[in-house]
């Protein structure tokens, strides 16, 4: 695996690891309030990012593509940031709110971006 790929592979083991360790922790201590995190960064961050990195690892004209650095710095951060700041809003900060949705508008318009990369080489393929 090399580039964007590579990249995207490890930023999901990565997530992959923190999103079973908050599962853990939270059937350990028996309280389930930060669900929506665990299931965002398992979803999102670990599914997600795998599955981008698969498809760039198998289409290696997409990795070639200049836009796939900006689709997986868009991702990289708004996923970080996103599940950061959602822990925190469901936590009871407020505040964390207008972060959250910013950092959501930037992994929505990672995966936008991911089909203006992948769609055109899906219906060459």
């Amino acid at each position: 695996m090399q580039g964007v790929a590579r990249q995207f592979f490890i930023l999901g083991i990565v997530l992959g690891i923190v999103g079973m360790m908050l599962g853990i922790s939270m059937a350990m201590s028996h309280d389930h309030l930060e669900m929506p995190v665990h299931a965002h960064t398992m979803v999102v961050g670990w599914l997600m990012s795998a599955v981008f990195g698969f498809f760039y690892h198998m289409f290696p004209v997409a990795r070639q593509n200049k836009l796939a650095s900006i689709h997986f710095w868009l991702h990289a951060v708004g996923i970080v940031v996103l599940v950061v700041s959602l822990y925190f809003v469901i936590a009871g900060n407020e505040a964390m709110e207008p972060i959250t949705a910013i950092s959501s508008l930037m992994v929505f318009a990672g995966l936008l971006l991911f089909a203006w990369i992948a769609i055109p080489i899906i219906n060459k393929a």
